[in-house]
């Protein structure tokens, strides 16, 4: 997100020297400096007590399966968001949350936080946002998921861990 206007008078931002980080957006009126940043969220690899792998599928998002992943609250931890976004949209119960790694994907400016999150496996609860879900093998969830997406990535580094 880069900043042109303050978000909390409105007035247009100049820039001021901050230290190391050189010329940033800052507001005169209320002599407060704001970081451009890349959007917070979460992406979240659903793993069973087998390691078997839930995915959804959201066709506004892709044709492809994927993992889920929302934005952060405000005020909410990117754990909690982690298994909120889990159970909001698949109905699963989340028994606990991983932290594996970040990825950026530039497309949106988006700073993914990766998480593995256990559930014990049972029938899907889902959203009206969600048109469907799977579960799968190890395998299965790699040849699914699109070369390339973060999903994938995910899956490749929780693989690194559990192999």
């Amino acid at each position: 997100m880069n900043y042109t206007y303050c978000p909390n008078c409105g007035e247009k931002l100049t820039t001021k020297l901050c230290g190391d980080e050189g010329m940033v957006p800052y507001c005169e009126k209320c002599d407060k400096v704001y970081f451009n940043f890349s959007q917070p969220c979460v992406i979240c690899l659903i793993a069973d007590e087998n390691n078997n792998i839930a995915l959804i599928k959201q066709s506004y998002v892709s044709e492809k399966y994927i993992c889920v992943a929302g934005f952060l609250k405000q005020a909410e931890t990117a754990e909690l968001a982690a298994a909120r976004e889990v159970n909001e949209e698949t109905g699963l119960d989340v028994l606990s949350v991983k932290y594996l790694n970040s990825y950026f994907y530039e497309k949106n400016d988006l700073l993914m936080l990766g998480f593995v999150c256990s559930v014990k496996r049972s029938d899907f609860l889902l959203s009206e946002e969600v048109e469907s879900a799977k579960w799968f093998s190890v395998d299965e969830a790699y040849e699914k998921l699109r070369t390339g997406s973060i999903g994938k990535v995910l899956l490749n580094d929780w693989i690194g861990f559990i192999r």
